[in-house]
């Protein structure tokens, strides 16, 4: 795990600024903080087109000798990665098989032999999370390349004769080429989401590789970005439930078992909730000892899960860590505004900042269940949008009048209130069932922007739907009914671009690495071909995983209700954090 940088000059005499490349890497030491390395080559073809490459390390695998950057055997060409790649040891073995030499025992040189054997698509052999650069001597071209699900973040931007990417935008912004300007149309979406979705950023001119991207630049300065994979909702497999159950759990223990993988201390996050839960029941299969488990936890009850997390703590006789979140923690937001780069507004970046930080003090690597969501329809949106189809049959005024009555029931700071929930409920059960879906998931809407927006950014930006961006991806997606379309678009928006870039720079600001089992590429090709009706069974979410894990884990933690990753802010505000 680790920070990458570059610059390439590929149109100009210029040669790298070697100060520059040093100043962008050390702005990542946080991701890396273990080593460093550089390469800057020699320019070519008349002085020009010079590209250096520069890393932060957080040693994970082969700690000895995995130093990066690194080159193949002639040294014609060199890679710099962020990430981990699982399957290493299977891929070393036939490229060895080839007359592939390797100099290291890391997994981030089986990349470059990769590369020399199927040239880009080599991304298409990969399985795990990762963002690299890799640049080739002989055709004078630089390649970048993001995981599927967008795990690992790169972002780039595009200079008068050259190009510059790094793990984080302030990493750019060392680069005097890189202008500070705010992305005006980024707020909008920003506005509406509570993130900045890719490709924008909340600069100009600095552009997200979107997950599942390909870019390539060579000496002309010529561009090209591509998607190699997508999840498909399409075809459906023809199974019994007992064969779904089955290969489900097939596919998770062998997720998990590869994300075991590690030279350093491991761990797991544990909320209590399914995902976590499964996650840690199926690691204390694997292993003969205890599984270091960290939960977190509030005063405010109504927002704390710390009593499931002990009860699957004590199933599996894990080695337990808690941590209470006390309204203290806001101290760190000028810090999290720091580490994010850009606006980003969704509350639990603070104890996701939290708990990392005080999981590092005890592993280096730690395992969560980010995804179980998405991949099984866990959200209570999915079965809102449901029940919303339901109460559109219900006469238009008697549905008018039952809004009017419940727009001054007061609501409460609890967690999960019911006044708060049902007028979230009625209130987008009167859009279609598209836009309905994004007003659960969004904060401000068109109408209440006009009235914040100042004149310019209404003439800007008043006739442009930020719902767009969301339906394109839900219409985009191939699936057997709605519950299949929200799920691609999940996967492709609020998974990648919220929830993934809260856990990595909450992570990576502490200097630990993340997996997520849930999140490989092959059980996410299996679950999006299962049925829908096995995932949210009448009002049963997350139906066939639940069904699964019956067995494993107890009926408490299966059959609760679902919190999410809440936090009191609202009380909070009123109280401690009030002068704040």
């Amino acid at each position: 795990m680790c920070g990458i940088c570059g610059i390439y000059n590929y149109g100009t005499d210029k040669r790298v600024d070697e100060k520059t490349l040093r100043g962008m890497c050390d702005v990542l030491k946080h991701r890396g903080p273990d080593d460093e390395g550089f390469f800057v080559s020699e320019p070519g073809g008349g002085g020009k087109r010079s590209v250096g490459l520069g890393m932060r390390r957080l040693s994970i695998i082969d700690l000895e000798t995995g130093h990066q950057p690194i080159f193949n055997e002639d040294k014609s060409i060199c890679i710099v990665c962020n990430g981990e790649i699982y399957n290493f040891g299977e891929l070393r073995r036939g490229l060895e098989g080839r007359g592939h030499r390797f100099s290291t025992k890391t997994d981030v040189e089986s990349i470059i032999h990769l590369y020399e054997e199927h040239g880009t698509n080599c991304v298409s052999h990969l399985r795990g999370m990762f963002a690299f650069a890799l640049w080739d001597g002989r055709k004078r071209t630089l390649m970048l390349a993001r995981d599927r699900m967008g795990q690992k973040p790169l972002v780039y931007a595009v200079t008068p004769g050259g190009i510059l990417f790094a793990s984080e935008a302030k990493s750019l912004l060392e680069s005097p080429d890189v202008k500070r300007r705010v992305n005006l149309e980024a707020v909008h979406y920003f506005l509406t989401y509570n993130y900045i979705p890719s490709p924008m950023t909340g600069f100009e001119g600095i552009i997200k590789l979107p997950p599942a991207g390909i870019l390539t630049c060579d000496e002309t300065g010529r561009i090209e970005t591509s998607c190699y994979w997508k999840p498909d909702y399409g075809d459906k497999l023809n199974l019994s439930d007992a064969e779904y159950r089955e290969e489900l759990l097939r596919l998770l223990r062998e997720s998990i078992k590869l994300r075991m993988v590690s030279d350093v201390p491991l761990g797991a996050f544990l909320s209590g909730g399914v995902d976590s839960s499964a996650v840690v029941g199926l690691m204390s299969e694997l292993t003969g000892k205890p599984v270091k488990t960290f939960s977190i936890g509030f005063e405010e009850q109504s927002f704390s899960e710390l009593k499931y997390a002990r009860l699957i703590a004590d199933r599996f006789k894990t080695d337990h860590h808690e941590f209470i979140v006390k309204p203290e923690v806001m101290e760190l937001l000028p810090e999290l505004v720091w580490n994010y780069n850009e606006p980003y507004s969704d509350v639990s970046a603070v104890p996701s900042y939290y708990v990392s930080k005080e999981t590092r003090k005890h592993v280096t690597v730690a395992l969560n269940g980010d995804a179980g969501d998405e991949n099984f329809a866990g959200y209570d949106r999915y079965l809102a949008n449901k029940v919303s189809g339901y109460y559109s049959m219900i006469p238009g005024f008697v549905r008018n009048g039952i809004y009017n009555l419940m727009k001054n029931v007061p609501e409460s700071a609890r967690r999960n209130d019911p006044a708060r929930r049902f007028k979230h409920f009625i209130q987008a059960s009167m859009l279609s069932p598209e836009r309905r879906n994004i007003k659960w998931n969004s904060v401000f809407d068109n109408r209440m922007k006009e009235g914040l927006y100042s004149g310019d950014m209404n003439k800007r930006f008043g006739e442009v739907d930020a719902f767009g961006y969301m339906l394109d991806k839900f219409n985009a997606g191939r699936g057997e009914n709605f519950l299949d379309r929200t799920l691609n678009a999940d996967m492709l928006t609020y998974l990648p671009e919220c929830l993934l870039v809260k856990m990595d720079i909450a992570s990576m600001a502490n200097s630990l690495e993340v997996r997520s089992p849930f999140l490989d590429h092959k059980f996410i090709e299996f679950t999006s071909r299962i049925p829908s009706r096995l995932k949210l069974r009448g009002f049963r979410t997350k139906h066939i995983l639940k069904e699964a894990l019956s067995g494993i884990l107890p009926r408490e933690v299966i059959n609760r209700p679902k919190m999410g990753f809440g936090v009191p802010i609202g009380k909070w505000f009123r109280n401690e954090l009030k002068d704040y």
